[in-house]
């Protein structure tokens, strides 16, 4: 199958999210396509990255969770990754024909612009620079980021690296050939499968994947494409059964999701693992911490998100059911990777909204800041 995706970012997000939809594409859809997986940081590939290459860039997904009161386990093969290389190695990736999109996921910390340095962006520029010299066709990009408008964020900060050693030929083909996607991505990914879990799973597989990646069931993907791009076309997600929605206004589904569920788990994240907890699910399991988290939600969260309210109960009530999920195993220091960037996008803007409505901070919202910063303090 040809090339037709390129990836910046190796972690399991990725993997289990849009990696997963493109074999559903390929299974479903006659998409016959493959990613390449761009490594964005780094001299040397982490040690995931060597063992996804000495599979061929073969995995497995399992999908843990409860739907409808019934307990669901999926385990799939995903074959659909070239595997993964070096930034160091982009350019080369750029001559190929059939190369069509660009997806990431670089943290709320990657689409940023600072000159002089190789950041995603300048990356990105890179990439674009080579593929605008060999002649080739435009690329549509559809970053996975979760901070607003990242699509329209990645895009300014690749014209601003353009701009400090400027080609206008170069420019007017970005502007016309290239199209920037924003995004909206939902779905609770744990990573790697406790040991209990990855042993079972090693057992009825045959073999033993150590890049195996869990995560829920539950998936949502929403794009936002110009006028007159019909992105479906290309790529087929929905006519694979992904729960996809294209839109030209995506702000109201990215509000609902990043508050209820992105700044709940930042909230909640310290606070959660000085009380001794590992996993996201042993903290909605306790019963006093169960109660912090419904405060965080439905006093806190709840009041600042314009949309009808039955749409938000309904919303609200699934996080905390995907949150009590006992399979996903989601793991605290995971999501308190890159806390402090996480809570600028996630969590300022709901404190800044209920301090309008209210006159006065979230209690609880700030209890949870405050055990970060206890976290950070600790680290000097």
């Amino acid at each position: 199958m040809e090339t037709k995706i390129l990836q910046f970012g190796e972690g399991n997000f990725l993997r289990c999210f849009i990696d997963w939809m493109v074999q559903k594409m390929n299974d479903k859809a006659g998409f016959n396509g493959q990613v390449q997986i761009i490594q964005p940081i780094g001299d040397e590939l982490s040690p995931p990255s060597r063992i996804l290459n000495e599979r061929g860039g073969r995995y497995h997904t399992c999908l843990r969770g409860v739907i409808g009161g019934k307990t669901v386990e999926e385990i799939e093969e995903i074959s659909s990754v070239n595997g993964v290389d070096l930034a160091a190695n982009l350019e080369q990736y750029a001559a190929i024909p059939s190369l069509r999109f660009v997806v990431s996921n670089t943290t709320e910390a990657g689409i940023q612009y600072v000159k002089g340095a190789d950041t995603f962006p300048a990356k990105v520029l890179r990439l674009l620079r080579s593929r605008f010299a060999a002649k080739l066709p435009g690329l549509v990009f559809i970053p996975c980021e979760l901070i607003e408008h990242n699509g329209d964020n990645l895009k300014s900060c690749v014209l601003q690296h353009l701009a400090d050693a400027p080609d206008a030929a170069l420019g007017e083909w970005i502007e016309k050939e290239c199209v920037f996607c924003s995004t909206l991505v939902d779905r609770i990914v744990a990573g790697r499968p406790d040991p209990e879990s990855a042993a079972r799973y090693a057992e009825r597989l045959g073999e033993k994947d150590e890049v195996l990646v869990c995560g829920e069931p539950f998936h949502f993907f929403v794009v936002e494409t110009p006028a007159g791009f019909d992105l479906e076309k290309e790529l087929p997600l929905k006519a694979a059964g992904v729960n996809v929605v294209y839109t030209p206004d995506m702000q109201p589904y990215r509000t609902r999701k990043v508050r209820f569920l992105n700044a709940t788990h930042t909230t909640m994240v310290y606070r959660g693992l000085e009380k001794g907890f590992t996993e996201v699910a042993q903290c909605i399991a306790d019963p006093e911490f169960n109660q912090f988290v419904r405060k965080v939600v439905f006093d806190e969260i709840y009041p600042t998100v314009n949309l009808p309210e039955a749409e938000k109960t309904e919303y609200a009530n699934s996080v905390l059911e995907r949150f009590a999920n006992p399979f996903a195993h989601h793991q605290l220091k995971s999501i308190a990777l890159n806390t402090i960037a996480k809570w600028k996008t996630r969590c300022l803007p709901v404190v800044c909204d209920y301090y309008k409505l209210y006159g006065k901070l979230p209690p609880a919202m700030i209890e949870g800041y405050e055990a970060i910063a206890r976290h950070y303090d600790a680290a000097k």
